[in-house]
C-alpha cells in the first residue's frame, strides 16, 4: 500500500524529538552549496542525499546567473514536508536550468545540515522561504520570481503572498499536489487531532504536519477572505492517485481568472503518479514548463509515463 511509506517516515520523524526547527536553515547567498547529479526518482535522490544532506539539486543556486529576456523571473523551488531540497528536485531542477532559467533552492524548517527538512511551523517555513527569495531577487536583479512548490511547498508561498509582502514579488505559483486545503490523510490525521497527547506527539518534531490537517487554524486563517490575490498566476497540478493530500481534490484552489487547476489524468489518462512521485513525473514536469512559459507550451508525450515509484522510507506532504 503506497500510503505506508508516509506512515513509516512520519514515525521516524516523530522519534526524532530532539530535532531543532528552523534555525539558520537559509543558505548564505555568498556561498554556492555543492550540487549533486540529476536523479530518476525520489528513491535514488534520497539514497544520494542521505550521506550528503547539504547537497543541492543540479543546476541550482548559481548566484552569478542573470535572468534572460526570455525568462526574466528566476525560479524558486519549494520543498514538501519532511523532504529536503535534493529529494524533491533532483529531477526537475536541471530540466529548468537547461530550459534557460536561473534556478534556486534551499532547505528550510529543519536543523541545518539535517536530512529531514521542512518540518517547522508552516508560517515559519514560509518566512524563511521569503527571506531566501529576497536574496534571490537581490542577487539576480529580477523584479519578481516564480515559485514551483511540492505539497506544503506549493501551499506555504500563499502565506508569503498574503502576509509577508509576496504579492509584489511573485509572478507565478505552480503547485505540485499542494496541500492548499490540507489533508485528512484518509481520516487518520483528523482523528489524531481529537487526542491532544497524540496531536502533540506529532507536533513536537513536526508542527507542519498538524498545520496541514484539513481543519487546522493555520489553514482556516490562510484561506479566509479569499485563497488567491490578483496579479499572481496560480497553477495547481494534481494527481487523482495522491495518497498523502486526501481527498486529492483538496489541492485545488477556488476558481478565479488567475487560477488553473489541472488533473494530470486529464492530460494523460494512464499517468498513475502518486504524491511522492509527481516532481519526477515527466508529464508534470512538462506542465510546469508550460505554466512558466505558456507562449512556448508543448503537449506532454503520454508515451513516457513512468511506473509508479513509492518509497518505503520517505514521503513528503
Amino acid at each position: 500500500m503506497r500510503m505506508r511509506g508516509w506512515v513509516v517516515r512520519a514515525g521516524v520523524v516523530a522519534a526524532a524529538l530532539g530535532l531543532a526547527l528552523g534555525t539558520g536553515a537559509v543558505a548564505n547567498a555568498a556561498e554556492r552549496e555543492p550540487t549533486g547529479p540529476p536523479q530518476p526518482n525520489i528513491l535514488a535522490a534520497g539514497a544520494y542525499a542521505l550521506p550528503n544532506p547539504r547537497i543541492m539539486p543540479p543546476g541550482t543556486n548559481d548566484w552569478n546567473c542573470k535572468p534572460s529576456q526570455a525568462h526574466p523571473n528566476p525560479v524558486l523551488l519549494s520543498n514538501g514536508t519532511i523532504a529536503n531540497s535534493y529529494d524533491d528536485w533532483a529531477g526537475l531542477s536541471q530540466r529548468l536550468k537547461d530550459a534557460g532559467y536561473c534556478v534556486f533552492s534551499t532547505n528550510i524548517g529543519g536543523s541545518p545540515g539535517a536530512f529531514i527538512q521542512t518540518v517547522g511551523p508552516v508560517a515559519g517555513n514560509a518566512g524563511q522561504l521569503a527571506e531566501f527569495g529576497d536574496k534571490v531577487l537581490r542577487a539576480t536583479g529580477a523584479k519578481k520570481l516564480d515559485i514551483v512548490g511540492h505539497s506544503q511547498g506549493g501551499m506555504s508561498p500563499r502565506y508569503w503572498i498574503k502576509n509577508l509582502g509576496g504579492a509584489d514579488k511573485i509572478g507565478k505559483l505552480i503547485g505540485l499536489s499542494p496541500s492548499n486545503h490540507g489533508t485528512t490523510f484518509y481520516g487518520l490525521l483528523s482523528l489524531v487531532q481529537k487526542f491532544p497527547l497524540a496531536r502533540d506527539l506529532i507536533g513536537l518534531p513536526s508542527p507542519a504536519i498538524n498545520d496541514q490537517e484539513t481543519h487546522s487554524r493555520f489553514l482556516a486563517d490562510l484561506n479566509k477572505g479569499g485563497e488567491t490575490v490578483p496579479g499572481v498566476d496560480y497553477t495547481v497540478l494534481q494527481t487523482k492517485y495522491d495518497d498523502v493530500v486526501t481527498p486529492p481534490r483538496s489541492a485545488f484552489l477556488a476558481p478565479a481568472p488567475n487560477v488553473h487547476n489541472v488533473w494530470l489524468q486529464d492530460v494523460c489518462a494512464k499517468d498513475f503518479t502518486d504524491h511522492i512521485g509527481i516532481t519526477y513525473d515527466p508529464i508534470a514536469q512538462q506542465l510546469v514548463l508550460n505554466a512558466l512559459d505558456p507562449a512556448h507550451a508543448r503537449t506532454p508525450d503520454c508515451r513516457f509515463v513512468p511506473p509508479v515509484i513509492s518509497s518505503p522510507g520517505k514521503q513528503s506532504g
